[in-house]
């Protein structure tokens, strides 16, 4: 400092003058040095006898205060920017080196932060801080905790137990000892969140069906299981089998001159879910519908009868587009979606029987399954009937829905969220036992790394019970749109755990396309139980992708996706070509399910997986969500769509708008990964403000102009209506095969629903309003 001090003296001519000085002292704030830049006199003690404090006293001459003045200016200036050189190459090289160890490409160690100023005789103190987890390290940590015997453990509490029936003693003994497990595992949060719903329950007596022939009744079956939010009272029609009960089937025996009017339709279970099955009946004009396991896909279920539900929809139908808090404070109005047919299961045995009673004409090849002597109808002559009668009655229940929160550090308003079905009508092993013991396994892993291991989460992880999940994922809905304001903006990930387990040769994946890359990764880190060697990847292979199974009304993961807008993902193990045969039924039982081989091995692997995806998401700086993909299915359907310009364009009407609002997102997607890519990801104000528009893509897809009352399901790709881009699609298809059926006006709709939802999402991702294109 002295050598300083002599240079700037000797550059002012010799003469004493005023310098810069610089005092270093360690603070107790938690930094380590604070550099003090003051004017002094010469003198140290404060400036020589009869100097006037001031320094305006001590000016020399006027002709010369202008240059030497200038000259100190420069050299404190220069000081300045030399310490802040140094300051920003110091801090450069410490974020390079953390920047490699987030990346996995060395190994690090973390030393205390010192002054650069500090001398070197001075013994530095070491700063004490949180661990730092890179991915793989906590990745591994996951997998080390997770118990296959804890999952055993918990999942044993469905033994030797028979209904776990929403809001009954069942249902809420277990909700009890959640929020028990909850509490014991110190989470931050634990809640619950009540709900006042309507229910249809059997009633007083068992439901039946009757064979009505030469003014004879003859009992079919009058089983114990029941189909909720059907139609009470007695119905009587011919008998017609339409196989799965999908469009297609019913189109095919309607092309055979068959009038289904005043008809008591049978199908088999499968393929699609048993409310929309029975939407198909009612639109085709039955007055009634029976479902049965037909053998062929369900195996040894011969006198097995499934419960099930006929809403086509999910959530309370009594209070739809509202949260059922109090029905008190409701309009009485009831959900479109509820069947107006009487409904029941029957069993395999039954429908054989009824078979043999039928004279009609014999089934399709493609359409017969196990049951012998299977017919479409009755013939003309026969005066048979069959005769349904329905007792089910409507009750109030209260039901629960049990909270654990693990909250961020960073963003803690942020949150994935992990669910489970808790309710049941049987025993309910496979259909809700196993994801409730892997969300109670899952809380207590990733609560154990963060209090005891030490990760600090960037945002938080909630984990939820849901009951009444065999009516149609009500609780789940019910909080959706309870909190629909504040979830839509802060929940950006939904992981479901329901039915993880039917079966052990073959992977069933649903999944919105955001998270298609991050459930890779998390597959590839996943060992397969199954095999000595290999992870779940290799099971799946490199194109997974193409065997994702669209999400439907019947998992709980649908309304998160299609109501809400949040990203999902479900996933599970089952058998190839085989249905899990007791799902839904009275022998769901965990020994039924243990003739799986490897149970627990093969839910700790499912539990893992959603164990690393939760994680991650947590974990990364950069919301793990692939806001590209949506390009690439957009521009999937444009390809679609192609065939069909012509056709469109004899109509007076145009696809290139459409085309446009793809090129848009596409821009879009293009502009938020270049911002991605410029900025400080260590400012934390930028980041959020980036990861906001990516966890918005998702919610964007609900079409702003459709009522959420009117059509819950708004979302384009993966929504239920005339809205979506498959019913676009099929309204295209038409214009080549039933021209004449085509509504153009609703095809002007519909094509002005598409472009300007998709526009909407390219104008949301590129952020502000100001950097929107809004012209094509």
């Amino acid at each position: 400092m002295d050598h300083a001090r002599a240079a700037i003296s000797n550059l002012f001519g010799g003469e004493p003058m005023l310098y810069t000085r610089f005092s270093i002292a360690r603070q107790t704030d938690g930094d380590n040095s604070h550099v003090e830049m003051k004017l002094s006199a010469d003198d140290d003690e404060g400036g020589e006898i009869g100097r006037p404090e001031h320094l305006h006293a001590s000016m020399p001459p006027p002709q010369r205060s202008g240059k030497n003045l200038c000259f100190l200016i420069i050299a404190a200036l220069l000081l300045l920017l030399i310490g802040f050189l140094i300051g920003y190459l110091s801090y450069r090289g410490r974020m390079q080196k953390a920047s490699r160890c987030l990346d996995g490409s060395g190994k690090c160690e973390m030393t205390p932060t010192t002054s650069y100023l500090a001398d070197d005789e001075t013994e530095e103190e070491e700063v004490p801080g949180p661990p730092v987890f890179y991915w793989p390290q906590l990745r591994d940590l996951l997998s080390n905790k997770l118990s296959a015997s804890h999952l055993e453990d918990s999942l044993r509490q469905r033994t030797n137990q028979y209904s776990f029936e929403a809001g009954q003693n069942g249902d809420e003994s277990t909700a009890s000892y959640i929020h028990d497990q909850f509490t014991s595992f110190l989470l931050d949060e634990v809640w619950n969140d009540e709900h006042y719903i309507k229910l249809q329950v059997k009633g007083s007596s068992n439901n039946k069906v009757s064979i009505l022939e030469d003014g004879k009744e003859e009992i079919l079956e009058s089983p114990d299981a029941y189909v909720a939010y059907s139609e009470s009272g007695s119905v009587a029609g011919k008998p017609v089998y339409v196989n799965y009960g999908l469009k297609a089937d019913f189109q095919k025996v309607q092309k055979l001159d068959v009038s289904l009017n005043g008809t008591i339709i049978i199908f088999r279970a499968g393929k699609i879910t048993l409310a929309e099955k029975v939407a198909n009946a009612k639109e085709a004009g039955a007055v009634g519908a029976l479902m049965y396991l037909d053998p062929s896909d369900y195996k040894n279920t011969d006198a097995l009868v499934p419960f099930g539900h006929a809403h086509l929809g999910t959530g309370d139908p009594f209070t739809p587009g509202f949260p059922s808090f109090n029905h008190t404070q409701f309009p009485p109005v009831e959900s479109s979606g509820l069947p107006r047919i009487a409904v029941q299961t029957i069993s395999s045995q039954a429908v054989a029987k009824l078979f043999r009673k039928m004279d009609g004409e014999q089934c399709l090849p493609e359409w017969k399954g196990g049951v012998i002597g299977c017919k479409v109808m009755l013939s003309n002559m026969s005066k048979m009937t069959v005769k349904l009668s329905v007792n089910n009655v409507m009750v109030d229940r209260k039901i629960l829905n049990i909270f654990g929160a693990i909250k961020g550090f960073e963003e803690p308003d942020r949150y994935v969220v992990i669910g489970a079905q808790r309710d049941s009508w049987g025993p309910g092993a496979a259909k809700a036992g196993v994801g409730t013991a892997m969300l109670l396994e899952l809380a207590r892993v990733i609560s154990d790394i963060v209090k005891y291991d030490g990760y600090k989460p960037r945002r938080s992880i909630i984990f939820a019970s849901w009951s009444a999940g065999e009516y149609g994922a009500v609780g789940a809905t019910e909080w959706l749109e309870g909190y629909s304001a504040t979830l839509h903006a802060k929940a950006f990930t939904y992981i479901n755990l329901d039915a993880a387990v039917l079966g052990f040769n073959h992977m069933k994946i649903s999944a919105s396309p955001l998270l298609y890359t991050l459930l890779e990764k998390a597959i590839k880190g996943v060992k397969d139980p199954t095999k000595d060697s290999g992870s779940l990847y290799d099971r799946v292979g490199a194109d997974w992708v193409k065997t994702v199974v669209p999400l439907g009304l019947d998992n709980a993961a649908f309304p998160f996706l299609a109501y809400a807008g949040i990203p999902v993902v479900s996933f599970g193990f089952c058998n190839k070509d085989e249905e899990y045969p007791f799902l839904g039924t009275t022998q769901d039982t965990v020994e039924n399910l243990k003739t799986n081989d490897k149970l627990y091995a093969l839910m700790r692997a499912a539990a893992e997986v959603a164990g690393q995806i939760a994680l991650r998401l947590t974990h990364d700086h950069e919301l793990f969500l692939d806001f590209e993909r949506y390009d690439e299915e957009l521009l999937a359907f444009q390809e679609k769509f192609l065939p069909y310009d012509r056709d469109v364009r004899a109509l007076g009407l145009t696809l290139k708008w459409l085309f446009f609002a793809r090129g848009d997102f596409r821009r879009a997607t293009d502009a938020l990964r270049r911002d991605i890519t410029n900025s400080d990801r260590e400012n934390r104000i930028v980041r959020r403000a980036l990861n906001d528009r990516i966890m918005k893509v998702e919610y964007d897809f609900l079409s702003p102009y459709l009522s959420p009352k009117v059509a819950p399901f708004r979302h384009i790709f993966f929504g239920k209506g005339s809205h979506t881009l498959q019913s676009l699609l099929e309204n295209l298809q038409l214009l080549t095969t039933s021209r004449d059926s085509v509504d153009v006006n609703k095809l002007k709709e519909q094509l002005a629903l598409a472009t300007w939802t998709i526009k909407g999402a390219a104008n949301a991702l590129v952020g502000d309003i100001w950097d929107t294109d809004n012209e094509f």
